[in-house]
């Protein structure tokens, strides 16, 4: 079962961004699950279900959004070279 959201956004909206209204509400699709991700709220692999992709292209589409792929601490990172 699938379910939906239902966003109110002004008609002009698309248009001021230069979009038509899929491709505003696709953008918008992706900026949430991009920012579910990035919050550590989705793993990969859920935000890619979400937009409807598989995990290994959502991954290759988040520095369209800013977001690292593999967002570590500098420790976490040294540890991970440590034990590698």
């Amino acid at each position: 079962m699938s379910l939906q959201i239902k966003i109110n956004y002004p008609e002009t909206l698309p248009d001021a961004l230069q979009q038509t209204r899929e491709q505003f509400e696709e953008e918008a699709k992706w900026a949430m699950a991009v920012k579910l991700f990035e919050m550590k709220r989705l793993s990969s692999g859920m935000a890619a279900a979400l937009v409807n992709t598989d995990r290994v292209s959502f991954l290759l589409n988040l520095h369209h959004y800013g977001v690292a792929m593999i967002d570590l601490t500098e420790d976490e990172l040294l540890t991970d070279l440590e034990n590698a």
